[in-house]
């Protein structure tokens, strides 16, 4: 049999929505147009989403993949800039309110996790400088705003880029993702020719290895594949339902398993557009804040253990200020965990069939971009060779795990325990990856340090995936929870010369964080102009 007889002809991909449309874009341009891909979306299926944020690397791993400028699937999709995720009243507790209570030395109870890169000074991250001079008392400044220049100006409300376009730091995206599913519908069924067909799934054909070979449809005819995957949702129609995947409940390292979203409207000539992602603390959870123009999506990730559906809304609307009976609202169970196997015989899962984690750190659209960047690295033909499905499983399994971790750390140690469900929290036992992490920076030690050359950063597409969870990002995370290291990091002690060198580089940081507020606009006025409103 030759290499042309084992060839990938049909790709079915069961499922529409951000998922599907994002796949079916992306291995049309990977294949180069050499295998038929065809999206079956059920017309009645309606889609989970109330806004969507996103992680710095989406344009670069696949918009501008695809070829498509960041101006043009912006404005498609009423898209906006996040600089950081914003943490609110996670150290205080007390009534559920949006605004920052105030700690005991007097700061606001908020922290960023801003997505500009960390500066090192002599191959030593710059959080370790920033943490010598607090242990010494030399600073009080909170580590974001003294090691990163975003902070002051996502405080003012400003733009990522001059009014001519041009960055000054790396952000990512609020956006619609309807808006985002439809705009990638319309371009691969029209500039690429990806077959769209709208029906619903019956039942399936499985071959004599296992594999499916067919779905049977609604309407009465069948769509033949040989490669099917799964974006169909919770439902998992494929890869749990037909194929006997189980899923791995998680629920004993993440205790959400639910939500209540809706839109607000927002007067953003009068407030202005927050350039960020907000995640206020609440009794039983978080609820999330993400700004588009003239709306912001919201809603309240909560414990069905320690609140119900009916308490949340309440809790929810008061933060708000909303009417629970005037008021639509998606309320959404979710199962926290992942498969086994993303990818079992010849079903792949991507999405919210393959794993889900509450999207704490904006990992949603992640998943799905990583998924299929290994998918498309990794894509098999009908012989379907075992070591290319257990690499490509391995890699998936090794991302959630640790994003996993990631998340339930923020949990773990906040210090929060006036509740119930923040009580619990502490009583979860962490995986011991995370524990290994916390070990090494309760020593001083740097954990997961980046390079701070963006070009190489930028260019290395495995490192973004598979150390995207940085030095940067966990001290962000503990010394804005409150927890720092036991000392500092030893070595600094004898480097006299780098600690002279630090607090240039620490002055250059403020003097960089003041020019930007003079010269950048504000997030609405730049929206404003990108979207012509």
């Amino acid at each position: 049999m030759t290499s042309t007889d084992t060839k990938i002809r049909d790709v079915v991909i069961l499922g529409g929505g951000t998922a599907g449309w994002m796949t079916a874009a992306y291995l049309s341009k990977a294949l180069q147009g050499s295998v038929r891909i065809t999206v079956l979306e059920a017309p009645s299926i309606p889609r989970i989403g109330v806004g969507e944020a996103t992680v710095p690397n989406l344009h670069r791993t696949f918009f501008q993949y695809l070829g498509i400028a960041e101006e043009e699937w912006m404005r498609e999709c009423n898209a906006s800039f996040k600089m950081a995720v914003r943490f609110v009243n996670w150290r205080t507790g007390g009534k559920s309110q949006a605004t920052p209570r105030m700690l005991p030395d007097g700061r606001d109870d908020h922290f960023y996790h801003p997505f500009g890169l960390l500066p090192d000074c002599d191959q030593v991250p710059l959080s370790h400088y920033w943490f010598k001079d607090k242990y010494e008392g030399a600073t009080t400044e909170p580590f974001d705003y003294a090691c990163f220049r975003e902070p002051p100006i996502m405080d003012a409300k400003q733009a990522p880029r001059r009014l001519d376009g041009t960055p000054v730091t790396r952000y990512a995206w609020h956006f619609d993702a309807h808006l985002v599913a439809d705009f990638l519908r319309r371009f691969a069924t029209q500039k690429q020719g990806v077959r769209h067909i709208r029906d619903e799934m019956t039942g399936a054909e499985r071959d004599e290895r296992g594999h499916i070979s067919a779905l049977h449809l609604k309407s009465g005819s069948a769509l033949r594949g040989d490669f099917f995957v799964d974006c169909s949702g919770f439902r998992g129609l494929l890869i749990n339902e037909i194929m006997q995947e189980p899923f791995i409940d998680m629920s004993d390292h993440l205790l959400c398993d639910s939500a209540v979203a809706t839109a607000v409207p927002h007067d953003d000539a009068e407030h202005g557009v927050e350039p960020y992602t907000s995640a206020i603390a609440m009794s039983a959870g978080w609820t999330w804040k993400i700004p588009m123009l003239g709306r912001f999506g919201t809603g309240y990730v909560y414990s069905s253990r320690f609140t119900s559906r009916d308490e949340a809304t309440q809790e929810f609307c008061d933060l708000w200020g909303l009417d629970p009976e005037r008021n639509d609202f998606n309320h959404v169970r979710f199962r926290v965990g992942r498969n086994r196997r993303t990818w079992t015989g010849n079903v792949v899962s991507i999405g919210l069939s393959s794993c889900f984690l509450e999207p704490l750190e904006s990992t949603g659209i992640y998943f799905i971009t990583a998924a299929i960047y290994q998918l498309a690295k990794h894509f098999p033909d009908r012989t379907f060779n075992q070591s290319l499905i257990d690499r490509f499983n391995h890699e998936i399994n090794v991302m959630f795990d640790d994003t996993r971790d990631f998340i339930q750390a923020h949990f773990y140690y906040a210090p929060r325990v006036d509740t119930p469900f923040w009580q619990a929290n502490k009583e979860l036992q962490l995986a011991e990856g995370i524990q290994e992490k916390v070990a090494a920076y309760r020593a001083g030690l740097p954990v997961n340090a980046p390079t701070t050359d963006e070009s190489n950063y930028y260019g290395n597409f495995e490192a973004e995936f598979r150390n995207f969870w940085t030095n940067g990002s966990y001290y962000c995370i503990f010394s804005g929870l409150g927890l720092e290291p036991d000392a500092p990091l030893p070595v600094l002690q004898y480097k006299p010369e780098s600690l002279h060198s630090a607090q240039s580089l620490f002055r250059s940081v403020k003097d960089r964080q003041q020019e930007l507020l003079a010269i950048l606009p504000s997030t609405y006025d730049y929206l404003r102009r990108l979207h012509a409103r």
